[in-house]
C-alpha cells in the first residue's frame, strides 16, 4: 500500500497513476474515508480519555453523577468504535485498490504492445528444414503429452517425460547453483556494472496454498485478482499463482536488522492459474497451462538499494538464459502492463520458432515499499530508527515456456532434440532421440 500522507499529499499524482494502469479506484472516496476515519479516531480516543479520568476520580470515592456519566460514555464508546471499525474496513479495502506510482522512466501506455524493446541479445536461429513445434516434437519423441493429460485433469495440463522431464531438473540444479554462488553473483553485478552485495540467494521450498488475509496483505489479491486464482473452499485458502506470493510474506510483522539486509530467497514451487480471461489465447500446448513449476528470486532491501536490486536481478535473468544458448529481449512494461504493487517491470521474451515471435518467459518486478507497508516488514538502523524494506522479485527460470524453447531452437533436421551444452552435465546425454 501507499502512505496515506503521501496519498493526500499527492492527490493529482496518484490519479495519474490509476488512470495510467487503467484502474478503476475512486480516489475521492478514498479521501473521504480517511476524514470520517480521522474524525471518529479523535472522538473515540476523547471519550476513551474522558473515562479514564471518571474512572480515576471514582476511586477517590463514589459520585453518582460521574458513574452516570460513565454508563453514557461507555455506550458513545461502543457506538463509535463499531462505527470505526466498518469505516477502517472499507478504508482500508480502498486503500489497497489504490496502486503503486510507476517509476519515471516507465512508459505509459495501455498494453503489452507499448512494451519498450530495451535490448535483443542473440539472433533468432535459422532452420533449413520445415520446423516442428513443441507439441509435435513432444509427441514424436515421446517426450509431452497433453492428451491423456486433458482426459486426467483437464484442459491446459501435460505430462512431461523423459529427457525433457530430466531437462527440467538439470535447468533447477543448473539456476540454484548459480543463485547460489557469490563468485557468479558477483560476476552477473560486475558484467551489468552495477554496485550490488554478490550475496547468495537462500534455497527454499515454500507452501503453495495461502491465507486469504495474508495472501491479501501481499497486495496481490484483489476482488479482480480472485478470478485468475484457485481457491480452496473447505480449507479457506489460495494456492499461490508464484512462489513470490509465499515468500514476500515470510518477514511479516518483522522488524530486520540493518546488517540482514539484502535478504535474498531464491524457491522452486508449482505455481496455479486459472488464466481468466484467456479464452482463445494459447488453447494448444504449454504456453499457457494452468499448472507449473518455476524458480523465483525474492529480495528485501534497503529502499536506496531497491532500484539497483532490480537491475541485477534482471541482469541474473539474461545471465541465465544466455547460458542456455537461447534468443531472448529485455522489454520495458508499459503502465497497463503492469501489476497494481509495481513500479517498475522488465520482462525477458524469448524467441519461440514455430510461432515467429518472442513470448515472455520472464518477469521481474520492482514494489518500492508497497508490499512492505501492507505487510508491516520494517528494518532497524544503526540510529534506532525503523523504516520499511524494499521488495523486488522476479522469475530466474519458468519451465513450461523455457522448456518450449529449449525444445524449438534445439530442434535437429532428425527430428531430435539437442540438450544445452550446460546441463548436458547433468543428465548424462547431450540428445533427445526418438525412444
Amino acid at each position: 500500500m501507499l502512505d496515506i500522507k503521501f496519498i493526500r499529499d499527492n492527490q493529482e499524482v496518484v490519479k495519474k497513476a490509476i488512470q495510467d494502469k487503467q484502474l478503476n479506484v475512486n480516489l475521492d472516496h478514498l479521501i473521504s474515508l480517511d476524514d470520517q476515519r480521522r474524525k471518529l479516531i479523535v472522538e473515540t480516543e476523547a471519550i476513551r480519555s474522558r473515562r479514564n479520568e471518571i474512572a480515576q476520580t471514582l476511586k477517590k470515592g463514589k459520585d453518582d453523577k460521574l458513574v452516570k456519566e460513565g454508563k453514557k460514555l461507555k455506550e458513545s464508546s461502543a457506538k463509535f468504535e463499531l462505527e470505526l471499525k466498518e469505516i477502517q474496513d472499507q478504508w482500508l479495502e480502498t486503500m489497497r485498490q489504490v496502486p503503486n506510482v510507476p517509476l519515471p522512466d516507465v512508459p505509459v501506455g495501455k498494453d503489452e504492445t507499448e512494451n519498450e524493446v530495451v535490448k535483443k541479445v542473440g539472433k533468432p536461429k535459422n532452420f533449413d528444414f520445415e520446423i516442428k513445434d513443441h507439441l509435435q516434437l513432444g509427441a514424436d519423441l515421446n517426450v509431452l503429452d497433453m492428451e491423456r493429460a486433458s482426459k486426467v485433469a483437464g484442459a491446459r495440463f501435460g505430462y512431461w517425460k523423459g529427457g525433457m522431464a530430466q531437462i527440467e531438473l538439470a535447468l533447477t540444479h543448473h539456476v540454484f547453483k548459480i543463485l547460489t554462488n557469490s563468485s557468479e553473483l558477483e560476476k552477473i553485478a560486475r558484467a551489468a556494472k552495477l554496485k550490488v552485495n554478490p550475496k547468495p540467494f537462500i534455497p527454499v521450498f515454500p507452501p503453495v496454498m495461502i491465507k486469504p488475509e495474508v495472501y491479501k496483505r501481499t497486495t496481490r489479491l484483489t476482488e479482480a485478482d480472485k478470478e485468475d486464482k484457485f481457491y480452496i473452499n473447505s480449507d479457506d485458502k489460495y494456492l499461490i499463482g508464484s512462489a513470490e506470493h509465499t515468500l514476500v510474506p515470510m518477514h511479516m510483522d518483522e522488524t530486520l536488522k540493518e546488517e540482514s539486509l539484502p535478504i535474498r530467497y531464491a524457491a522452486i514451487s508449482t505455481a496455479f492459474r486459472r488464466e481468466a480471461g484467456s479464452y482463445g489465447k494459447d488453447t494448444k500446448g504449454m504456453i499457457r497451462v494452468h499448472q507449473f513449476d518455476k524458480i523465483e528470486m525474492e529480495s528485501f532491501t534497503k529502499p536506496e538499494d531497491g532500484l539497483n536490486e532490480h537491475l541485477f536481478l534482471v541482469a541474473t535473468q539474461e545471465y541465465i538464459m544466455q547460458s542456455l544458448d537461447l534468443a531472448y529481449q529485455v522489454v520495458l512494461n508499459c503502465t497497463g502492463d503492469m501489476a497494481k504493487p509495481d513500479a517498475r517491470q522488465m520482462d525477458l521474451e524469448t524467441w519461440i520458432p514455430s510461432q515467429g515471435r518472442y513470448r515472455e518467459t520472464h518477469s521481474a518486478d520492482y514494489v518500492t515499499n508497497y508490499q512492505a507497508r501492507s505487510l508491516n516488514i520494517r528494518f532497524r538502523k544503526k540510529d534506532g530508527t525503523t523504516e520499511y524494506v524494499h521488495t523486488n522479485d522476479a522469475t530466474a527460470i519458468a519451465m513450461p515456456r523455457t522448456l518450449v524453447a529449449i525444445m524449438e531452437n534445439n530442434q535437429q533436421k532428425d527430428g531430435s532434440v539437442k540438450v544445452p551444452k550446460v546441463l548436458q552435465e547433468y543428465i548424462g546425454f547431450d540428445t533427445i532421440k526418438k525412444s
